[in-house]
Protein backbone atom coordinates (compact mmCIF):
# COMPACT_ATOMS: atom_id res chain seq x y z
CA UNK A 1 0.00 0.00 0.00
CA UNK A 2 1.25 3.45 -0.85
CA UNK A 3 2.15 5.63 2.07
CA UNK A 4 -0.17 8.45 1.18
CA UNK A 5 -2.42 9.94 -1.43
CA UNK A 6 0.39 12.19 -2.66
CA UNK A 7 2.96 9.42 -3.08
CA UNK A 8 0.50 7.17 -4.84
CA UNK A 9 -0.49 9.93 -7.28
CA UNK A 10 -4.16 9.12 -7.19
CA UNK A 11 -5.87 10.28 -10.39
CA UNK A 12 -9.53 11.20 -10.37
CA UNK A 13 -9.54 11.30 -14.15
CA UNK A 14 -9.16 7.52 -14.31
CA UNK A 15 -11.15 6.55 -11.22
CA UNK A 16 -14.20 8.77 -11.82
CA UNK A 17 -17.47 6.95 -11.73
CA UNK A 18 -21.13 7.87 -11.54
CA UNK A 19 -22.58 6.98 -8.15
CA UNK A 20 -26.34 7.44 -7.86
CA UNK A 21 -28.04 7.45 -4.50
CA UNK A 22 -29.24 4.06 -3.36
CA UNK A 23 -32.26 4.34 -1.04
CA UNK A 24 -32.65 1.38 1.32
CA UNK A 25 -36.02 1.12 3.02
CA UNK A 26 -36.66 -1.60 5.63
CA UNK A 27 -39.78 -1.79 7.76
CA UNK A 28 -39.63 -4.32 10.58
CA UNK A 29 -43.40 -4.58 11.03
CA UNK A 30 -43.40 -6.97 8.05
CA UNK A 31 -40.96 -9.72 9.15
CA UNK A 32 -41.86 -12.21 6.42
CA UNK A 33 -41.22 -9.77 3.58
CA UNK A 34 -38.01 -8.47 5.15
CA UNK A 35 -36.72 -12.01 5.69
CA UNK A 36 -37.48 -12.90 2.08
CA UNK A 37 -35.77 -9.74 0.90
CA UNK A 38 -32.66 -10.52 2.97
CA UNK A 39 -32.48 -14.08 1.66
CA UNK A 40 -32.71 -12.87 -1.91
CA UNK A 41 -30.03 -10.25 -1.21
CA UNK A 42 -27.65 -12.80 0.31
CA UNK A 43 -28.10 -15.16 -2.63
CA UNK A 44 -27.52 -12.31 -5.05
CA UNK A 45 -24.28 -11.26 -3.34
CA UNK A 46 -23.06 -14.86 -3.18
CA UNK A 47 -23.48 -15.17 -6.92
CA UNK A 48 -21.77 -11.80 -7.35
CA UNK A 49 -18.70 -12.85 -5.35
CA UNK A 50 -18.41 -16.15 -7.24
CA UNK A 51 -18.42 -14.18 -10.47
CA UNK A 52 -15.96 -11.65 -9.04
CA UNK A 53 -13.34 -14.27 -8.22
CA UNK A 54 -13.53 -15.75 -11.72
CA UNK A 55 -12.87 -12.48 -13.56
CA UNK A 56 -9.64 -10.89 -14.74
CA UNK A 57 -7.93 -8.08 -12.82
CA UNK A 58 -9.53 -5.18 -14.74
CA UNK A 59 -12.98 -6.74 -14.65
CA UNK A 60 -12.61 -7.52 -10.94
CA UNK A 61 -11.85 -3.87 -10.14
CA UNK A 62 -14.82 -2.66 -12.17
CA UNK A 63 -17.18 -5.11 -10.44
CA UNK A 64 -15.76 -4.25 -7.01
CA UNK A 65 -16.29 -0.52 -7.58
CA UNK A 66 -19.77 -1.21 -8.88
CA UNK A 67 -20.55 -3.14 -5.70
CA UNK A 68 -19.15 -0.43 -3.41
CA UNK A 69 -21.36 2.17 -5.09
CA UNK A 70 -24.45 0.19 -4.12
CA UNK A 71 -23.59 -0.41 -0.47
CA UNK A 72 -24.46 2.06 2.33
CA UNK A 73 -21.74 4.72 2.69
CA UNK A 74 -21.74 4.52 6.51
CA UNK A 75 -20.42 0.94 6.21
CA UNK A 76 -17.80 1.73 3.56
CA UNK A 77 -14.78 1.03 5.75
CA UNK A 78 -16.07 -2.37 6.87
CA UNK A 79 -17.23 -3.39 3.39
CA UNK A 80 -13.95 -2.26 1.84
CA UNK A 81 -11.94 -4.29 4.34
CA UNK A 82 -13.98 -7.41 3.62
CA UNK A 83 -13.69 -6.90 -0.12
CA UNK A 84 -9.90 -6.51 0.14
CA UNK A 85 -9.66 -9.70 2.21
CA UNK A 86 -11.63 -11.45 -0.51
CA UNK A 87 -9.43 -10.15 -3.38
CA UNK A 88 -6.07 -9.00 -1.89
CA UNK A 89 -4.65 -8.14 -5.32
CA UNK A 90 -7.09 -5.19 -5.54
CA UNK A 91 -5.93 -3.67 -2.25
CA UNK A 92 -4.07 -0.65 -3.60
CA UNK A 93 -6.54 0.08 -6.41
CA UNK A 94 -9.57 -0.08 -4.14
CA UNK A 95 -8.04 2.08 -1.43
CA UNK A 96 -7.22 4.76 -4.00
CA UNK A 97 -10.54 4.60 -5.85
CA UNK A 98 -13.11 4.38 -3.04
CA UNK A 99 -13.97 7.46 -1.01
CA UNK A 100 -14.43 6.63 2.67
CA UNK A 101 -16.39 8.61 5.27
CA UNK A 102 -14.34 11.27 7.01
CA UNK A 103 -13.22 10.94 10.62
CA UNK A 104 -12.86 13.73 13.19
CA UNK A 105 -9.71 13.98 15.31
CA UNK A 106 -8.15 16.61 17.58
CA UNK A 107 -4.78 18.21 16.85
CA UNK A 108 -2.56 17.67 19.94
CA UNK A 109 -0.67 20.93 19.31
CA UNK A 110 -3.48 23.42 18.61
CA UNK A 111 -6.24 21.41 20.36
CA UNK A 112 -8.50 22.04 17.35
CA UNK A 113 -10.55 19.42 15.53
CA UNK A 114 -9.59 18.37 12.01
CA UNK A 115 -10.68 15.75 9.48
CA UNK A 116 -8.76 12.57 8.75
CA UNK A 117 -8.81 11.29 5.18
CA UNK A 118 -6.66 9.77 2.47
CA UNK A 119 -5.45 13.23 1.50
CA UNK A 120 -3.58 14.00 4.75
CA UNK A 121 -2.44 10.46 5.57
CA UNK A 122 1.11 9.18 5.55
CA UNK A 123 1.35 5.62 6.78
CA UNK A 124 -0.61 5.47 10.02
CA UNK A 125 -0.25 9.20 10.74
CA UNK A 126 -2.46 12.12 9.75
CA UNK A 127 -1.36 15.70 9.15
CA UNK A 128 -3.24 18.48 10.89
CA UNK A 129 -4.07 21.49 8.66
CA UNK A 130 -3.71 23.82 11.66
CA UNK A 131 -0.22 22.86 12.87
CA UNK A 132 1.13 21.11 9.72
CA UNK A 133 2.35 18.30 11.99
CA UNK A 134 1.59 14.58 11.88
CA UNK A 135 -0.13 12.67 14.65
CA UNK A 136 1.44 10.32 15.69
CA UNK A 137 4.66 12.21 14.85
CA UNK A 138 6.89 10.92 12.03
CA UNK A 139 10.24 12.18 10.81
CA UNK A 140 9.80 12.10 7.02
CA UNK A 141 6.14 13.03 6.65
CA UNK A 142 5.12 14.71 3.39
CA UNK A 143 4.28 18.40 3.75
CA UNK A 144 3.51 21.06 1.10
CA UNK A 145 6.05 23.66 0.06
CA UNK A 146 6.08 27.03 1.82
CA UNK A 147 4.18 28.69 -1.06
CA UNK A 148 1.50 26.00 -1.16
CA UNK A 149 1.32 25.95 2.65
CA UNK A 150 0.41 29.66 2.68
CA UNK A 151 -2.45 28.95 0.29
CA UNK A 152 -3.52 26.02 2.46
CA UNK A 153 -3.70 28.20 5.57
CA UNK A 154 -5.75 30.84 3.73
CA UNK A 155 -8.05 28.14 2.32
CA UNK A 156 -8.71 26.64 5.76
CA UNK A 157 -9.70 30.05 7.13
CA UNK A 158 -11.96 30.76 4.15
CA UNK A 159 -13.72 27.39 4.10
CA UNK A 160 -14.11 27.47 7.87
CA UNK A 161 -16.20 30.61 7.40
CA UNK A 162 -18.07 28.96 4.55
CA UNK A 163 -18.85 25.99 6.80
CA UNK A 164 -20.29 28.22 9.53
CA UNK A 165 -22.52 30.00 7.02
CA UNK A 166 -23.83 26.97 5.13
CA UNK A 167 -23.62 24.06 7.57
CA UNK A 168 -24.01 25.90 10.91
CA UNK A 169 -21.67 23.46 12.59
CA UNK A 170 -19.67 20.41 11.63
CA UNK A 171 -16.02 20.32 10.58
CA UNK A 172 -14.03 21.41 7.56
CA UNK A 173 -10.47 21.01 6.30
CA UNK A 174 -8.43 21.88 3.23
CA UNK A 175 -5.29 19.99 2.23
CA UNK A 176 -2.97 21.10 -0.60
CA UNK A 177 0.00 19.39 -2.19
CA UNK A 178 2.45 20.24 -4.96
CA UNK A 179 2.27 18.70 -8.43
CA UNK A 180 5.76 17.64 -9.35
CA UNK A 181 6.93 18.98 -12.73
CA UNK A 182 3.77 21.04 -13.35
CA UNK A 183 2.78 24.67 -12.97
CA UNK A 184 0.09 24.40 -10.36
CA UNK A 185 -1.03 22.38 -7.40
CA UNK A 186 -3.81 20.06 -6.24
CA UNK A 187 -5.86 19.80 -3.11
CA UNK A 188 -8.95 18.58 -1.33
CA UNK A 189 -11.67 20.50 0.49
CA UNK A 190 -13.61 18.43 3.04
CA UNK A 191 -16.81 18.99 5.03
CA UNK A 192 -18.51 16.77 7.58
CA UNK A 193 -21.74 17.33 9.50
CA UNK A 194 -23.16 14.72 11.91
CA UNK A 195 -26.74 14.68 13.23
CA UNK A 196 -27.40 15.21 16.91
CA UNK A 197 -29.63 12.09 17.41
CA UNK A 198 -31.99 14.08 19.65
CA UNK A 199 -35.19 12.93 17.90
CA UNK A 200 -34.21 9.24 17.66
CA UNK A 201 -32.63 10.05 14.32
CA UNK A 202 -29.01 10.00 13.30
CA UNK A 203 -27.20 10.75 10.09
CA UNK A 204 -24.15 12.36 8.53
CA UNK A 205 -23.16 14.40 5.50
CA UNK A 206 -19.65 13.95 4.04
CA UNK A 207 -18.63 16.26 1.23
CA UNK A 208 -15.30 15.67 -0.54
CA UNK A 209 -14.05 18.07 -3.23
CA UNK A 210 -10.80 17.17 -4.99
CA UNK A 211 -9.38 19.73 -7.41
CA UNK A 212 -6.42 20.25 -9.70
CA UNK A 213 -5.27 23.77 -10.66
CA UNK A 214 -3.05 24.32 -13.70
CA UNK A 215 -1.68 27.83 -14.22
CA UNK A 216 -1.64 29.10 -17.80
CA UNK A 217 -0.28 32.62 -17.84
CA UNK A 218 -2.81 34.89 -16.17
CA UNK A 219 -5.51 32.24 -16.29
CA UNK A 220 -5.85 28.96 -14.43
CA UNK A 221 -7.71 25.82 -15.40
CA UNK A 222 -9.49 24.05 -12.55
CA UNK A 223 -10.87 20.53 -12.58
CA UNK A 224 -13.09 19.62 -9.66
CA UNK A 225 -14.45 16.21 -8.66
CA UNK A 226 -17.04 16.34 -5.88
CA UNK A 227 -18.48 13.43 -3.93
CA UNK A 228 -21.30 13.61 -1.40
CA UNK A 229 -21.98 10.71 0.95
CA UNK A 230 -25.16 10.94 2.94
CA UNK A 231 -27.05 8.66 5.28
CA UNK A 232 -29.96 9.12 7.66
CA UNK A 233 -31.34 6.47 10.02
CA UNK A 234 -34.64 6.84 11.86
CA UNK A 235 -36.03 4.51 14.52
CA UNK A 236 -39.50 5.37 15.83
CA UNK A 237 -42.27 3.13 17.10
CA UNK A 238 -44.95 4.89 15.07
CA UNK A 239 -42.94 4.93 11.83
CA UNK A 240 -40.67 1.91 12.11
CA UNK A 241 -37.04 1.84 10.92
CA UNK A 242 -35.84 3.84 7.94
CA UNK A 243 -32.35 3.76 6.48
CA UNK A 244 -31.83 6.14 3.58
CA UNK A 245 -28.28 6.37 2.30
CA UNK A 246 -26.30 6.86 -0.86
CA UNK A 247 -23.53 8.76 -2.59
CA UNK A 248 -23.21 10.99 -5.61
CA UNK A 249 -20.21 12.08 -7.67
CA UNK A 250 -20.02 14.98 -10.12
CA UNK A 251 -17.20 16.56 -12.14
CA UNK A 252 -16.82 20.18 -13.16
CA UNK A 253 -14.04 22.19 -14.81
CA UNK A 254 -13.66 25.88 -15.56
CA UNK A 255 -11.12 28.59 -16.41
CA UNK A 256 -10.75 31.67 -14.18
CA UNK A 257 -8.27 34.56 -14.23
CA UNK A 258 -5.96 35.17 -11.30
CA UNK A 259 -3.68 38.10 -10.61
CA UNK A 260 -2.14 36.79 -7.39
CA UNK A 261 -1.84 33.38 -5.70
CA UNK A 262 -4.65 34.09 -3.23
CA UNK A 263 -7.05 34.41 -6.16
CA UNK A 264 -6.95 30.62 -6.38
CA UNK A 265 -8.84 30.44 -3.08
CA UNK A 266 -11.70 32.60 -4.39
CA UNK A 267 -11.91 30.63 -7.65
CA UNK A 268 -11.93 27.26 -5.91
CA UNK A 269 -14.46 28.50 -3.36
CA UNK A 270 -16.78 29.66 -6.12
CA UNK A 271 -16.65 26.25 -7.79
CA UNK A 272 -17.21 24.38 -4.52
CA UNK A 273 -20.17 26.58 -3.62
CA UNK A 274 -21.80 26.16 -7.05
CA UNK A 275 -21.43 22.39 -7.24
CA UNK A 276 -22.56 21.86 -3.63
CA UNK A 277 -25.70 23.91 -4.30
CA UNK A 278 -26.48 21.86 -7.42
CA UNK A 279 -25.91 18.55 -5.64
CA UNK A 280 -28.03 19.56 -2.64
CA UNK A 281 -30.89 20.58 -4.90
CA UNK A 282 -30.57 17.36 -6.86
CA UNK A 283 -30.63 15.27 -3.70
CA UNK A 284 -33.63 17.13 -2.33
CA UNK A 285 -35.73 17.26 -5.50
CA UNK A 286 -34.91 13.93 -7.12
CA UNK A 287 -33.79 11.42 -4.52
CA UNK A 288 -35.59 12.59 -1.39
CA UNK A 289 -38.61 13.78 -3.37
CA UNK A 290 -39.02 10.42 -5.08
CA UNK A 291 -38.48 8.53 -1.83
CA UNK A 292 -41.11 10.70 -0.14
CA UNK A 293 -43.62 9.92 -2.89
CA UNK A 294 -42.97 6.18 -2.54
CA UNK A 295 -43.29 6.25 1.26
CA UNK A 296 -46.51 8.27 1.05
CA UNK A 297 -47.94 5.65 -1.31
CA UNK A 298 -46.87 2.79 0.96
CA UNK A 299 -47.73 4.30 4.32
CA UNK A 300 -50.85 6.31 5.27
CA UNK A 301 -50.96 8.57 8.31
CA UNK A 302 -54.78 8.46 8.53
CA UNK A 303 -56.67 5.33 9.58
CA UNK A 304 -58.67 3.23 7.12
CA UNK A 305 -61.98 4.48 8.54
CA UNK A 306 -60.95 8.11 8.05
CA UNK A 307 -59.73 7.40 4.52
CA UNK A 308 -63.02 5.62 3.68
CA UNK A 309 -65.00 8.50 5.17
CA UNK A 310 -63.08 11.00 3.03
CA UNK A 311 -63.60 8.84 -0.06
CA UNK A 312 -67.37 8.67 0.58
CA UNK A 313 -67.47 12.42 1.09
CA UNK A 314 -65.65 13.00 -2.20
CA UNK A 315 -68.06 10.63 -3.89
CA UNK A 316 -71.08 12.48 -2.54
CA UNK A 317 -69.64 15.82 -3.57
CA UNK A 318 -68.85 14.51 -7.02
CA UNK A 319 -72.34 13.05 -7.43
CA UNK A 320 -74.01 16.28 -6.27
CA UNK A 321 -71.83 18.34 -8.55
CA UNK A 322 -72.65 16.01 -11.44
CA UNK A 323 -76.39 16.27 -10.75
CA UNK A 324 -76.11 20.03 -10.66
CA UNK A 325 -74.30 20.07 -14.00
CA UNK A 326 -76.87 17.73 -15.58
CA UNK A 327 -79.69 19.93 -14.30
CA UNK A 328 -78.08 23.01 -15.80
CA UNK A 329 -77.68 21.21 -19.12
CA UNK A 330 -81.36 20.17 -19.15
CA UNK A 331 -82.50 23.70 -18.28
CA UNK A 332 -80.31 25.12 -21.04
CA UNK A 333 -81.64 22.61 -23.58
CA UNK A 334 -85.24 23.35 -22.59
CA UNK A 335 -84.57 27.06 -22.88
CA UNK A 336 -83.08 26.67 -26.34
CA UNK A 337 -85.97 24.49 -27.51
CA UNK A 338 -88.54 26.96 -26.17
CA UNK A 339 -86.74 29.88 -27.77
CA UNK A 340 -86.56 28.05 -31.07
CA UNK A 341 -90.31 27.23 -30.82
CA UNK A 342 -91.31 30.86 -30.38
CA UNK A 343 -88.96 31.95 -33.14
CA UNK A 344 -90.64 29.53 -35.52
CA UNK A 345 -94.10 30.86 -34.57
CA UNK A 346 -93.04 34.46 -35.09
CA UNK A 347 -91.53 33.68 -38.48
CA UNK A 348 -94.72 31.93 -39.64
Amino acid sequence: MARSFVRNHRSYETTYFESPANPILAYHHQPLKVRSLCEDTVTSYQNFFRKLLSLKMGDQLECALDLMRRLPPQNTEENLSQLISLVPSLHEDLVNAVDQPLKVATCPITNKEYLQSTFNRDGDSFRSPWSNEYDPPINDGIVPSSKTRKLEIAANDAFNTYREMYYEGGNSAAYFWDDQGQDGFSGAVLFKKVGDSVRKMKGAWDSIHVFKANERGRNAHYKLTSTVMLYTITSKSELGNLNLSGSMTRQFDADYPFEEPNAHIANIGRMVEDIELKMRNLLQEVYFGKTKDIVNDLRSINSLSESQKQANMHGELNSSEMNKILLEILVLENYQRTRQFWCNIINT
